[in-house]
């Protein structure tokens, strides 16, 4: 298992060689976005908290670093520190509202506390910029012994992110913690009567998740040079919502395999048409119909029935 994963990150550190220009910065847009969907598969996948809000860490974090970025100070760590606490803080905040619900109450008040933030976002535009967002934000330059203005450069922070959120959340979901939000996800009743605090666990999940997603947005901003409201509408919350599901809730690296699916089907499927959300709930009407263990899953069951 080691062995694989060393090869695998050591196959993504040597394909920018052999790549083009805009094929890395689409391999680095599937590896940020791979991180977001991890992120929302802790909360989703192992402890059974859906959100149709989840965009909101990641747009908190993005417009952090992007405002600090252009009218404070653009200095990478204290920019990158002050977007992962400000995401991390959001989700403590709405978890304290978001957890006295469950199943689909819980779904649409995640979603009703995301667009409290787009609508700010949208309405102060003296501050963000409204619709018209705030362009120009530089990649990391200043704190860094070299400036990751170069897509090249900055794929390999962001590959070290990636590699990073594996691990740690690898960890996480394979300690005592992470197999306490399984047995929560199945029967958060059982758990009860075994003495676990299920209503902490859920937070501490919930606050992780958001954390997780608030690095992917940092990072994303950078990646655009460019943050607007849309970074905290139901579009990207969705969007990590199909990539969980289409790569398989509760696995690892499933939502990165979905996320990958994902960014380059709307990479290829908008050089012909503006239709790109109508052709995303068609991949998620499939998914639910065909393959609702994901494509891991049906890659596993396929691997089972042949060994069978």
């Amino acid at each position: 298992m080691i062995a694989r994963g060393v090869a695998a990150v050591a196959a993504l550190a040597l394909l920018p060689l052999a790549l083009s220009g805009y094929q890395v910065d689409l391999l680095t847009k599937m590896l940020i976005f791979a991180i977001f969907a991890m992120s929302l598969n802790l909360s989703l996948g192992y402890a059974g908290l859906p959100s149709l809000g989840h965009a909101a860490y990641f747009g908190v974090g993005a417009y952090t670093v992007g405002l600090l970025a252009l009218r404070v100070w653009n200095n990478f760590w204290v920019d990158m520190a002050c977007g992962l606490a400000a995401a991390g803080l959001t989700a403590a905040l709405f978890g304290l509202l978001a957890l006295r619900a469950e199943g689909s109450y819980l779904l649409m008040i995640t979603l009703a506390l995301a667009q409290v933030l787009w609508g700010i976002a949208f309405g102060w535009r003296w501050l963000t910029g409204g619709d018209d967002g705030l362009p120009g934000i530089p990649r990391p330059a200043a704190g860094l012994p070299l400036s990751l203005a170069d897509g090249r450069r900055f794929y390999y922070l962001v590959l070290l992110c990636f590699v990073s959120s594996v691990v740690a959340l690898g960890l996480v979901t394979r300690s005592p913690f992470g197999r306490a939000l399984v047995g929560i996800r199945e029967s958060a009743r059982r758990m009860e009567v075994l003495g676990y605090n299920t209503w902490r666990y859920k937070y501490a999940a919930f606050v992780l998740a958001g954390l997780f997603a608030g690095l992917a947005g940092n990072l994303f901003v950078y990646y655009n040079g460019f943050v607007s409201p849309a970074y905290l509408s139901i579009v990207f919350s969705a969007a990590a919502l199909i990539m969980v599901i289409l790569g398989g809730a509760g696995t690892l690296l499933g939502p990165v395999l979905g996320s990958a699916v994902i960014v380059y089907l709307e990479n290829a499927v908008s050089a012909y048409t503006q239709r790109w959300l109508l052709v995303l709930g068609v991949v998620y009407v499939a998914v639910t119909l065909f393959a609702p263990e994901g494509l891991l899953g049906l890659v596993q069951r396929r691997r089972r029935a042949d060994v069978a």
